[in-house]
Protein backbone atom coordinates (compact mmCIF):
# COMPACT_ATOMS: atom_id res chain seq x y z
CA UNK A 1 0.00 0.00 0.00
CA UNK A 2 1.48 3.31 -1.08
CA UNK A 3 -0.02 5.36 1.76
CA UNK A 4 0.83 3.21 4.77
CA UNK A 5 -0.19 6.10 7.03
CA UNK A 6 -3.81 5.49 5.98
CA UNK A 7 -3.80 1.72 6.40
CA UNK A 8 -6.15 0.29 9.03
CA UNK A 9 -4.96 -2.88 10.75
CA UNK A 10 -7.01 -2.85 13.95
CA UNK A 11 -9.70 -5.52 13.68
CA UNK A 12 -12.29 -3.47 15.58
CA UNK A 13 -11.75 -0.47 13.31
CA UNK A 14 -11.93 -2.68 10.21
CA UNK A 15 -15.26 -4.06 11.39
CA UNK A 16 -16.52 -0.53 12.13
CA UNK A 17 -15.79 0.40 8.51
CA UNK A 18 -17.53 -2.71 7.19
CA UNK A 19 -20.55 -1.94 9.39
CA UNK A 20 -20.71 1.63 8.07
CA UNK A 21 -20.59 0.65 4.39
CA UNK A 22 -23.95 -0.30 2.90
CA UNK A 23 -22.96 -1.05 -0.69
CA UNK A 24 -20.27 -3.32 -2.06
CA UNK A 25 -19.06 -2.95 -5.65
CA UNK A 26 -18.35 -6.38 -7.01
CA UNK A 27 -15.96 -6.80 -9.93
CA UNK A 28 -16.54 -9.83 -12.13
CA UNK A 29 -15.29 -11.08 -15.46
CA UNK A 30 -18.11 -11.50 -17.97
CA UNK A 31 -17.02 -13.07 -21.25
CA UNK A 32 -13.49 -11.66 -20.88
CA UNK A 33 -14.77 -8.17 -20.04
CA UNK A 34 -14.77 -6.49 -16.63
CA UNK A 35 -18.23 -6.09 -15.11
CA UNK A 36 -18.88 -4.12 -11.91
CA UNK A 37 -22.14 -4.28 -10.03
CA UNK A 38 -23.14 -2.47 -6.81
CA UNK A 39 -24.81 -4.74 -4.26
CA UNK A 40 -26.15 -4.66 -0.74
CA UNK A 41 -24.41 -7.22 1.42
CA UNK A 42 -24.16 -8.99 4.71
CA UNK A 43 -20.99 -10.30 6.22
CA UNK A 44 -19.35 -12.51 8.77
CA UNK A 45 -15.93 -11.58 10.15
CA UNK A 46 -14.40 -14.12 12.49
CA UNK A 47 -10.80 -14.85 13.37
CA UNK A 48 -9.55 -12.51 10.65
CA UNK A 49 -11.57 -14.30 7.95
CA UNK A 50 -14.09 -12.21 6.04
CA UNK A 51 -17.07 -13.72 4.22
CA UNK A 52 -19.40 -11.45 2.24
CA UNK A 53 -22.95 -12.57 1.42
CA UNK A 54 -25.16 -11.32 -1.42
CA UNK A 55 -28.59 -12.21 -2.76
CA UNK A 56 -29.65 -12.15 -6.36
CA UNK A 57 -32.18 -13.30 -8.88
CA UNK A 58 -31.53 -16.91 -9.79
CA UNK A 59 -30.52 -16.03 -13.33
CA UNK A 60 -28.94 -13.13 -15.16
CA UNK A 61 -25.64 -11.64 -16.15
CA UNK A 62 -24.16 -11.64 -12.64
CA UNK A 63 -25.00 -15.30 -11.95
CA UNK A 64 -23.75 -16.33 -15.41
CA UNK A 65 -20.47 -14.50 -14.87
CA UNK A 66 -19.97 -16.03 -11.40
CA UNK A 67 -20.61 -19.52 -12.71
CA UNK A 68 -18.10 -18.96 -15.52
CA UNK A 69 -15.35 -17.45 -13.33
CA UNK A 70 -15.48 -17.43 -9.53
CA UNK A 71 -12.54 -15.04 -9.08
CA UNK A 72 -13.86 -11.64 -7.99
CA UNK A 73 -12.69 -8.31 -6.67
CA UNK A 74 -14.70 -6.06 -4.40
CA UNK A 75 -14.65 -2.51 -3.07
CA UNK A 76 -16.73 -0.73 -0.46
CA UNK A 77 -16.34 2.81 0.79
CA UNK A 78 -18.02 5.16 3.24
CA UNK A 79 -17.49 8.16 5.54
CA UNK A 80 -17.21 10.57 2.60
CA UNK A 81 -16.47 14.20 3.30
CA UNK A 82 -14.83 16.98 1.33
CA UNK A 83 -11.80 18.46 3.08
CA UNK A 84 -11.66 22.15 2.18
CA UNK A 85 -8.59 24.37 2.14
CA UNK A 86 -7.52 27.84 1.09
CA UNK A 87 -5.51 26.54 -1.84
CA UNK A 88 -7.33 24.30 -4.34
CA UNK A 89 -4.32 21.96 -4.49
CA UNK A 90 -4.70 21.30 -0.76
CA UNK A 91 -8.31 20.13 -0.99
CA UNK A 92 -8.81 16.49 -0.15
CA UNK A 93 -11.46 13.91 0.48
CA UNK A 94 -12.08 11.93 3.65
CA UNK A 95 -13.13 8.30 3.23
CA UNK A 96 -12.85 4.79 4.58
CA UNK A 97 -12.55 1.86 2.18
CA UNK A 98 -11.96 -1.83 1.89
CA UNK A 99 -10.68 -3.40 -1.31
CA UNK A 100 -10.06 -7.09 -1.78
CA UNK A 101 -10.24 -10.31 -3.75
CA UNK A 102 -11.78 -13.69 -3.26
CA UNK A 103 -13.71 -16.56 -4.72
CA UNK A 104 -17.48 -16.48 -5.18
CA UNK A 105 -19.54 -19.54 -4.43
CA UNK A 106 -23.26 -20.07 -4.93
CA UNK A 107 -24.78 -21.14 -1.63
CA UNK A 108 -26.86 -24.27 -2.16
CA UNK A 109 -27.41 -25.30 1.47
CA UNK A 110 -30.80 -23.95 2.56
CA UNK A 111 -29.74 -23.32 6.17
CA UNK A 112 -26.69 -21.34 5.08
CA UNK A 113 -28.90 -19.37 2.66
CA UNK A 114 -31.25 -18.45 5.51
CA UNK A 115 -28.31 -17.45 7.69
CA UNK A 116 -26.84 -15.36 4.85
CA UNK A 117 -30.15 -13.59 4.22
CA UNK A 118 -30.47 -12.86 7.94
CA UNK A 119 -26.94 -11.42 8.03
CA UNK A 120 -27.68 -9.30 4.97
CA UNK A 121 -30.86 -7.88 6.51
CA UNK A 122 -29.16 -7.31 9.87
CA UNK A 123 -26.39 -5.36 8.16
CA UNK A 124 -28.75 -3.29 6.03
CA UNK A 125 -31.47 -2.58 8.62
CA UNK A 126 -30.00 -3.28 12.06
CA UNK A 127 -32.93 -5.64 12.67
CA UNK A 128 -33.07 -9.39 13.12
CA UNK A 129 -35.10 -11.28 10.53
CA UNK A 130 -35.72 -14.97 10.00
CA UNK A 131 -36.40 -16.63 6.68
CA UNK A 132 -38.48 -19.69 5.96
CA UNK A 133 -37.67 -22.31 3.33
CA UNK A 134 -39.91 -20.72 0.70
CA UNK A 135 -38.18 -17.34 1.08
CA UNK A 136 -34.73 -18.90 0.87
CA UNK A 137 -35.68 -20.96 -2.17
CA UNK A 138 -36.99 -17.88 -4.02
CA UNK A 139 -33.56 -16.26 -4.46
CA UNK A 140 -29.98 -17.09 -5.26
CA UNK A 141 -27.43 -16.44 -2.53
CA UNK A 142 -23.72 -16.32 -3.09
CA UNK A 143 -20.80 -15.73 -0.84
CA UNK A 144 -17.31 -14.44 -1.32
CA UNK A 145 -14.62 -16.13 0.69
CA UNK A 146 -12.22 -13.22 0.89
CA UNK A 147 -8.62 -14.27 0.32
CA UNK A 148 -7.07 -10.83 0.82
CA UNK A 149 -8.15 -7.28 1.54
CA UNK A 150 -6.76 -3.96 2.63
CA UNK A 151 -8.48 -1.23 4.58
CA UNK A 152 -7.75 2.48 4.38
CA UNK A 153 -9.05 5.56 6.14
CA UNK A 154 -8.36 9.22 5.43
CA UNK A 155 -9.88 11.58 7.96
Amino acid sequence: MRRADREVNNIQKIEEIIQTCDCCHLGLIDEDKPYIVPLNFGYQYEDGHLILYFHSAKSGRKIDALQENSAVAFEMDCAHRLIEAENPCQYGYAFASIIGNGDALLVENREEKKKALSLLMKHQTGKDFTFDNQMADAVAVFRIDVSEFCTKRHE
